[in-house]
């Protein structure tokens, strides 16, 4: 592999598993993980590297900044975490602020980097890291609904008796309440959804009923065990994996957008090409006309938290 250096900031329970992703699937040849909690990191960068004997990728990190240099990807899952009860746009003051002192220092020593913002909320985080830092918006984006497109074609590929990788789904808009499935265009193999007859059909109400099992999978994890945090990382890595290899994967990522379908400077997930220069929004994606309505509900979401934040 060419040396690629993959940093994630941020030790806690979704940084520490997407760093984790990233080694075992091979993304990258060095992983650094940096937090300015020392003991913390050090005891997870030492864990980590005990096994890299099995991946024969580098491990790296700690409290000192000066681990993100050289890097090609830095993926920002830092910040503070979401507790029971709490939607995503809650976190947006607290973390919006830890942004704006951290990314300058990041910029500072990987300026050519690729930046990937997991922090919650997600598409927030991404407007406000797009201004703070004056990166292009495909140089600087968000993971968006690529977790929340794999939990969908997960439940359509369980209730379809099919594999996930035959599910041809996607979740976009905001990573949180208004997010929605683009049914249009949604298919098992060739068939679409509701033509779909491999055993019992789907109905517009059980359709429904998934997207809203989507829309609330994170705070079913949270309730249970404090975090979501595996699901996360391994989608975190895949974005990573896209980028490192210059893919040009379709990935429903979060970009601020420009223009496309009258948005303007409003993060939202929309399919997108992700490689090696980051992720550029497919302008032609299709839509009906009922769910570029509930796009610009997504949009308003996001235009009110911005402006509550003054953003």
């Amino acid at each position: 592999m060419e040396n690629i250096k993959v940093t994630v900031v941020g030790a806690g329970s979704v940084g520490t598993s997407l760093a984790y992703a990233t080694l075992i699937r091979g993304a990258a040849s060095e992983v650094a993980l940096y937090d300015i909690a020392r003991e913390k990191v050090e005891a997870e960068v030492l864990d980590l590297a005990h096994g890299t004997q099995f991946t024969g990728a580098s491990v790296s990190g700690g409290a000192d900044l000066g681990v993100v240099e050289g890097s090609h990807v830095v993926v920002i899952t830092a910040g503070a975490k979401q507790q029971p009860g709490q939607t995503r746009l809650d976190l947006a003051g607290t973390n919006v602020r830890i942004l704006e002192s951290l990314l300058p220092n990041l910029l500072e020593r990987a300026p050519d980097a690729i930046y990937v913002l997991v922090t919650n909320p997600v598409d927030v985080m991404t407007v406000a890291a797009q201004r703070i830092s004056g990166l292009s918006a495909n140089r600087i984006f968000g993971s968006g609904t690529v977790l929340d497109t794999s939990r969908l074609r997960w439940l359509l590929a369980k209730r379809a008796g099919v594999s996930t990788s035959s599910v041809h789904a996607a979740i976009v808009g905001e990573h949180g309440d208004t997010e929605f499935p683009l049914w249009s265009q949604a298919g098992i193999g060739p068939v679409p959804i509701l033509d779909w007859r491999g055993g019992e059909p789907f109905t517009l109400g059980e359709l429904d009923d998934i997207a809203d099992e989507v829309r609330n999978a994170a705070y079913t994890v949270i309730k249970g065990k404090g975090a979501t945090n595996y699901a996360i990382g391994l989608a975190g890595a895949r974005i990573v994996e896209a980028i490192v290899n210059d893919e040009r994967a379709v990935l429903p990522v979060s970009t601020v957008l420009s223009g496309i379908r009258g948005l303007d400077g409003i993060a939202l997930s929309i399919p997108s090409i992700v490689g090696g220069e980051g992720a550029f929004p497919i302008a032609e994606a299709p839509m009906s006309d009922a769910e570029a309505k509930l796009l610009e509900a997504s949009a308003g979401a996001i235009r009110d938290s911005l402006a509550t934040l003054g953003l």
